[in-house]
């Protein structure tokens, strides 16, 4: 596949998300707000809804949060006013960054993003100026624990349709068109698979590997755009020395 393994920084968002998990949670519930907005509440007919819990199921976001986020949001649409915005712009290191945000007040939030690159070294550019490096995949991922045997996990991503199947010492990467993501997602559960991650990615065609200093830089503003309430996903295509989660 790309080359671009995200096990070293999923670990790294699960070491984050066990110290804010109320707040990944209202992102994630956010996220379906929106898509229940957009679509429906219905996920048969939903693909964005279903996308959104199946990120949320393997946030470990329990069952009844998401039922709840679908009820509420179905119930109050009319209170719910998110726009999407997207962002992006180059860190240090010409590290490429994308940043989705969800939000009611876009002079805030344009303002946040902002401030978050500027502070670190970083510059906000034109739409379009990153994103032609990247491509929108569905990435599941996997975590390596003895018992999945790596030829049969690979034989039945690739009969659900996924595109292409990694892996390495850690964990299994398994990546699908976006619109395969959750029929890709729905098979791999339904035969016991569990997820460490399996979300739609804005996945980068190379990497770049900035020095030590420069990196220092890249992670704190990557903080900075991540705690942020109104930003739903941070994409960059830094390599990260070392594993240092």
């Amino acid at each position: 596949m790309s080359g671009h393994s995200k096990w070293s920084t999923i670990k790294f968002k699960k070491g984050k998300a066990d110290a804010q998990r109320g707040k990944i949670f209202t992102k994630i519930g956010r996220e379906i707000a929106v898509a229940v907005k957009q679509g429906g509440a219905d996920t048969a007919s939903n693909s964005r809804l279903r996308d959104a819990i199946a990120k949320a199921k393997s946030s470990n976001m329990p069952g009844d949060n998401v039922t709840r986020s679908i009820k509420k949001a179905a119930g109050e649409l009319g209170s719910i006013n998110y726009e999407e915005m997207e962002y992006e712009g180059y860190g240090p290191g010409g590290v490429a960054v994308i940043v989705e945000a969800l939000t009611d007040n876009r002079n805030r939030t344009a303002g946040d993003v902002r401030h978050a690159f500027d502070r670190n070294g970083g510059s906000l550019g034109a739409t379009g100026c990153v994103a032609w490096m990247f491509d929108r995949k569905g990435v599941l991922v996997i975590e390596r624990t003895g018992k999945t045997d790596e030829d049969q996990l690979a034989m039945a991503a690739i009969d659900a349709g996924a595109e292409d199947f990694d892996a390495d010492e850690e964990a299994f990467e398994i990546t699908t068109a976006p619109d395969d993501f959750s029929s890709v997602h729905e098979a791999l559960e339904k035969a016991g698979y569990e997820f460490a991650s399996a979300q739609i990615d804005m996945v980068p065609r190379n990497t770049v590997a900035p020095d030590a200093e420069e990196q220092e830089k890249v992670m704190k503003m990557l903080d900075m755009l991540e705690d942020l309430d109104d930003v739903q996903n941070v994409y960059h295509n830094a390599e990260r020395s070392g594993d240092e989660e």
